[in-house]
């Protein structure tokens, strides 16, 4: 056995409260959404205030993502580890217990901020404790803690929701959090590191300031009708200001914040954009499902959870799947599998219709799923597969705040797509609507436009049909993104000779 790497046992024990961490971090990302009419009854907020339970979480997150690699070279990944796990853990307790909106936003944004590290110190974790021909295997557990979260949030939430009170859903981190922080404690040696220097206050600040700029450009651009907007002007602004700024004094700076030697890797700078687009087809999809079968097919809270957690489950057998098939097939063409098949079930989507059951959801979101997961593992192997160990800290932490502006760029993007179609589609469906139509007239025998009740049935029903046509709009929009980015993948090194 090489000393290296810890025994089986405590390599299995540190993988499990590892992942339960950033397991934990990931589901709150969703689940706190089914909750949020609940939420606002109880906090007397609007439903443009109530969102920032949600965005407040997200914002920061995102912000202190880039420190992480920082903090584990300085203080070790076991001492960060524990202490955001216990920090989130409080955080969450406090967000249960809230009695107002100022206060759950405050806790919110403790708990982002806390949960920030668990994503990208787990993955580095997870490479450190395991030998090389093991990573495959690894990034498979990783993947799966990683996309399992978001998907079977709003199932534990509507649950906990409807059968609890929506307090639970923070509630529920509590005993995690404390069997995490013991787990870690027992099992999880504390490694000397390598000192990173001086932190580039700087260079971090100002990385802060664009990506929380624009998180809220995305976040708030639909809500607020974006550039009509003197609030997204600013915030847009500030965030090109911040990030040409940043350019400038990463390329002259001695010690900068983010490493250069980073995007020396080629391997990692395209595994991390090939990542991106992955985020962008997962979390947009999932943030489409939820209105769609809410508000077009009537589905209970619980019934969306159910509808989309087959997805998961997909997507959790194809990671186990790919880890052996590495050694034996190129990764690349794992990678072109799951695109296509990806793909296809996008493509499904695109088939919907308001006469249709739930049935083709299922079947296209474990496609989508194992699609998904066959994608995931071999782009996160490849992409640290030639990246020298001193560079994992900031190379996964840069990495999760890559796939996190991909998911919140997909979330926006598909969702301003589709209510500017709905309206596209629904003025068109309307001008069809007049007296000299002959088309109305078979269509509808002895319609009277001249009632105005009848004319308000027909428009709820116009309404109903250009929100289904601008969701099968936005899946065709998915499915070209997926033709766009595959000739990424052919640029990807297979070597297994790690960089000295």
């Amino acid at each position: 056995m090489d000393p290296t790497y810890p025994d089986p046992f405590r390599r299995w024990m540190i993988t499990l409260f590892v992942m339960t961490g950033s397991f934990m971090s990931q589901l709150d990302v969703t689940i706190a959404n089914v909750a949020l009419p609940y939420m606002q009854g109880t906090t007397s907020a609007s439903s443009e205030q109530i969102t920032w339970v949600l965005t407040s979480y997200i914002v920061t997150a995102a912000i202190f993502t880039p420190l992480t690699g920082w903090l584990a070279s300085r203080h070790g990944r076991k001492r960060v580890m524990i202490a955001s796990i216990a920090g989130f853990t409080v955080a969450s307790l406090l967000c249960g217990v809230a009695a107002n909106l100022p206060q759950m936003i405050g806790f919110r944004i403790l708990q982002g901020m806390m949960g920030s590290a668990l994503l990208p110190i787990s993955q580095a974790v997870l490479l450190d404790i395991n030998p090389p021909n093991r990573h495959g295997q690894a990034m498979a557990i990783w993947g799966s803690g990683t996309v399992l979260g978001p998907i079977v949030g709003p199932l534990i939430g509507g649950w906990l929701t409807d059968n609890l009170t929506w307090r639970w859903v923070f509630f529920i981190n509590v005993p995690v959090g404390i069997a995490a922080v013991t787990g870690l404690v027992l099992f999880m040696r504390h490694r000397v590191q390598d000192q990173p220097g001086r932190l580039d206050m700087l260079g971090f600040v100002l990385l802060g300031l664009t990506v929380g700029c624009f998180q809220l450009v995305l976040d708030r651009g639909q809500m607020l009708d974006w550039f009509s907007s003197s609030e997204i002007w600013i915030e847009a602004a500030l965030g090109v200001t911040g990030l040409y700024l940043f350019v400038v004094h990463s390329l002259t700076a001695r010690n900068p914040f983010v490493k250069l030697q980073l995007f020396a890797d080629s391997n990692y700078v395209i595994g991390s954009v090939l990542a991106l687009f992955v985020a962008v087809g997962i979390f947009s999809v999932l943030s489409l499902l939820p209105p769609l079968l809410n508000g077009l097919m009537g589905y209970s809270a619980q019934q969306v959870g159910l509808e989309t957690f087959p997805r998961g489950i997909g997507a959790m057998i194809a990671m186990q799947l790919t880890a052996p098939l590495m050694t034996r097939i190129d990764p690349r063409l794992i990678v072109l599998g799951g695109l296509a098949m990806s793909m296809a079930a996008v493509m499904m989507m695109a088939g919907i219709s308001l006469q249709m059951d739930g049935r083709l959801f299922i079947m296209a979101g474990v496609m989508q799923g194992i699609g998904s997961g066959a994608m995931f593992v071999p782009l996160s192997t490849l992409a640290f597969s030639t990246l020298p160990p001193h560079l994992r800290n900031e190379g996964a932490a840069l990495s999760t705040l890559i796939r996190n502006m991909g998911a919140s760029m997909g979330i926006s993007v598909l969702q301003a797509l589709t209510i500017r179609n709905t309206a596209r589609v629904h003025s068109y469906l309307v001008e069809q609507v007049r007296p000299d139509n002959p088309v109305l007239g078979w269509s509808l025998d002895g319609f009277d436009t001249g009632a105005t009740g009848a004319m308000i049935t027909l428009n709820r029903e116009i309404t109903r049909q250009a929100t289904m046509m601008a969701y099968v709009e936005s899946f065709s929009a998915l499915a070209l993104l997926s033709l766009l980015f595959a000739p990424l993948i052919l640029f990807l090194r297979t070597g297994r000779k790690r960089a000295p």
